[in-house]
């Protein structure tokens, strides 16, 4: 039996054709591996039946949200309702193996955030894993760490850390982005685990492009909070070397004199670039402030 103490949280949004199942699983499994553990469901306001079926099962917590707000919410729901020192986030649609939490468990307390990597024996579509591919590369420049599964939602915090960067989740499907690069730039340590994501049980509630767009926004929001200059520092060359390039071509090749859109350009790198500086300070600020609080 597994000491550490672990709350596995579980948002479900018209997850009727999988929970029961997947609850059937869950809590034999914790109950066989587990000394002390609890489990709870955030619906999310589902319209169908599953609210009642997880009402069906007696060790499992329901959080009954009044109407729909999103998987971002539910689970910072979820988490604020946890008692155990640990706390493990899985997906309600089946996709996720109970057997993996034992993988994730296994770090946590040496390790603050444990994330389980989908390896390439994962189901997925091509576009999705093409953009998660993208993801992962541009989350990795921004924290120069190498970000194995960047939307990954199979992972396992310390409590009292992710409790500190609730307020940066987003309602929807993108929280595994945020506290992953919030995590990592607020100096807590982070570890990887291959795990096999299964095909989801019904049909899946994110859409590429649209989600795809925000999950671009949210990683550039996080890289601004945490390391603004990753974000400053390439717009501001880009202007400088655009007005360089510009002067260049007047005064060398056409024989001309430099021209007022030159200086333009180069002005406006050179405040972008001291705009950057100055979001550098306040970001390390915030970061004080988070761990005072």
């Amino acid at each position: 039996m597994i000491d550490k103490p672990v709350t596995l949280v579980l948002p479900a949004y018209n997850e009727e054709k999988a929970i029961s199942s997947s609850l059937k699983k869950i809590t034999g499994f914790m109950k066989q591996n587990f000394s002390d553990y609890e489990i709870i469901v955030v619906n999310d306001a589902s319209t169908d039946r599953t609210a009642e079926i997880v009402s069906g099962f007696d060790d499992v917590i329901i959080v009954t949200h009044p109407y729909n707000k999103g998987n971002g919410s539910a689970v910072r729901t979820g988490i604020r309702n946890a008692k155990k020192e640990f706390v493990v986030m899985m997906d309600a649609d089946g996709q996720h193996s109970i057997k993996d939490i034992l993988k994730i468990t296994e770090y946590l307390g040496v390790y603050d955030c444990v994330i389980g990597a989908r390896t390439e024996s994962s189901h997925g579509s091509f576009h999705r894993n093409m953009a998660n591919r993208f993801y992962n590369s541009l989350a990795t420049y921004v924290t120069n760490i190498k970000i194995e599964d960047l939307t990954s939602g199979y992972r396992g915090f310390r409590t009292s850390v992710i409790k500190k960067f609730l307020y940066m989740f987003p309602n929807g499907f993108s929280y595994p982005t945020t506290s992953t690069l919030a995590v990592i730039k607020a100096g807590y340590n982070l570890k990887y685990c291959p795990i096999i994501a299964k095909k989801r049980i019904g049909k899946s509630k994110i859409k590429i492009l649209r989600d795809g767009f925000r999950f671009i926004l949210i990683i550039i929001k996080i890289a601004i909070l945490f390391s603004p200059l990753k974000v400053f520092l390439p717009v501001s060359l880009g202007f400088v070397t655009a007005g360089l390039a510009h002067m260049f071509y007047k005064i060398v090749l056409l024989g001309l004199r430099y021209t007022q859109f030159s200086i333009f350009l180069i002005s406006v790198g050179v405040i972008i670039f001291l705009i950057g500086l100055l979001s550098e300070q306040i970001a390390t600020l915030r970061y004080d402030k988070v761990e005072e609080d």
